[in-house]
């Protein structure tokens, strides 16, 4: 898995996920990502999962974990360009109930 991120306004950062996000592809990267951004006053956090290939249940724990930081800091998490099998996964475990989606980072950093 890759990861990268990127403030893209005041207190709104974009995670950049590539490949795969499972046990067996990386440790908590998503987490350590999410902490660095909430310690440093980022507040909307956009998750982007247009680059990710496959992705298990301990990814979506990733996520979650993340989620749970995020608003614990007062803030929100947006998940953007998932499709397909990405994100059916997330509609199986009805997390696209918790979590807001949007069909682009574009989309999700405009509110």
């Amino acid at each position: 898995m890759e990861i990268s991120q990127e403030t893209i306004a005041p207190g709104k950062a974009v995670i950049r996920l590539q490949g795969k996000v499972m046990i067996s592809e990386a440790p908590d990267r998503i987490g350590a990502a999410v902490e660095e951004l909430v310690q440093t006053g980022t507040r909307t956090v956009i998750i982007d999962l247009s680059g990710i290939t496959a992705l298990d249940s301990t990814g979506i724990g990733y996520m979650i974990a993340g989620y749970n930081r995020i608003m614990a800091a007062g803030g929100e998490m947006r998940m953007a360009g998932a499709t397909g099998h990405i994100l059916q996964n997330f509609r199986v475990n009805q997390l696209d109930r918790v979590f807001a989606f949007y069909p682009s980072v574009e989309e999700a950093a405009k509110e």
